[in-house]
């Protein structure tokens, strides 16, 4: 166990995933004091620089979901003041919390990822891109995903199932962020798959969430019991060690640290696709890398000094 520090817990903001940070911080903070330091309690809000001025925390652990905590907002901020803070970089963050960039990348890297077609919201209004959807109906088939570009937690996600559906989707995709993508679907097991560490990162073991919609949306995910989290996954030995080959991979070829999570579908032929990858996973009691943990032999608190001890400034 790490010498006791001030931590000052971020939590908050005003993105839509709020009320989930607010609940993983509670479960940080516990955990911060069971450890034995000391928790400075930080809603991000318009003194956060004041009020980190003022508190002096020896390190900041990062516990915002979504626009301004995982999107290289405040690690800025953090590493212009010079606090050691827990998780990604900067650099990692942007490409992260960006769909369009993340999928490029894992593309470039030869990392499975379903194909999509993305446009901003420019493109709509200024460049009649409406009119090129039958090409991408055509390319992508039907359904496809319709999300917005940069948001967590499932928020604005549509499936659309017609060619009538597709234009809502981008609708609703676009009350959210000016950018959306369309995405071949590809139906099979939501599987997710948490990593540890930086230097030597640890793949935990994967976990399988079970649920009765169409797809893991918002309410899914933070409503108890609309889920099932089975953890481990329940999968061949082989079949787990190439999710845990894959995960590592995605974490490594995007920079991460300290902790992360990669959010994959594996399909009727067990071909393993990457959805996602996120620099701050959810702490709330419904989450995912905490089952993980647990699948591992890990505790809770094991997780939050392992993360702890690894802050830093930089990418």
């Amino acid at each position: 166990m790490s010498s006791p520090q001030r931590v000052a817990v971020l939590k908050g903001g005003q993105s839509l995933e709020r009320e989930v940070s607010l609940r993983s911080a509670a479960n940080v903070e516990a955990a911060l004091r069971r450890l034995g330091h000391q928790v400075i309690s930080v809603d991000a809000d318009s003194s956060l620089v004041r009020t980190l001025r003022t508190e002096r925390p020896d390190v900041v652990f990062v516990a915002i979901h979504g626009k301004g905590g995982e999107d290289g907002t405040v690690q800025e901020i953090l590493e212009i003041l010079n606090i050691p803070y827990t998780g990604s970089g900067v650099l990692a963050c942007v490409r992260s919390m960006d769909k369009v960039v993340t999928k490029a990348i894992f593309t470039d890297a030869g990392i499975p990822t379903p194909p999509a077609c993305a446009f901003g919201e420019d493109a709509f209004r200024e460049l009649g891109a409406a009119d090129a959807l039958g090409e991408v109906q055509l390319r992508l088939g039907l359904p496809l995903v319709v999300k917005p570009a940069k948001q967590g937690s499932a928020i604005g996600i549509t499936i659309a199932r017609s060619p009538e559906d597709v234009p809502r989707g981008i609708m609703s995709a676009l009350s959210y962020d000016n950018h959306v993508m369309l995405e071949q679907f590809i139906p099979g097991r939501e599987i997710a798959v948490s990593v540890i560490g930086t230097a030597d990162p640890v793949a935990l073991p994967a976990v399988e969430a079970v649920f009765s919609g169409d797809f893991y949306d918002f309410e899914s995910r933070y409503t108890p019991g609309m889920t099932e989290l089975v953890a481990p996954a329940d999968l061949s030995d082989a079949l787990a060690a190439e999710v845990s080959r894959v995960a590592l991979q995605c974490y490594q070829v995007m920079g991460f640290r300290g902790f992360g999570r990669i959010d994959m579908i594996i399909d009727a032929d067990d071909q393993v696709w990457v959805l996602e990858i996120n620099p701050i996973p959810g702490m709330t009691d419904t989450s995912l890398l905490p089952k993980a943990a647990q699948a591992a032999g890990l505790s809770f608190d094991d997780v939050i000094e392992r993360v702890l001890g690894e802050a830093a400034l930089g990418i």
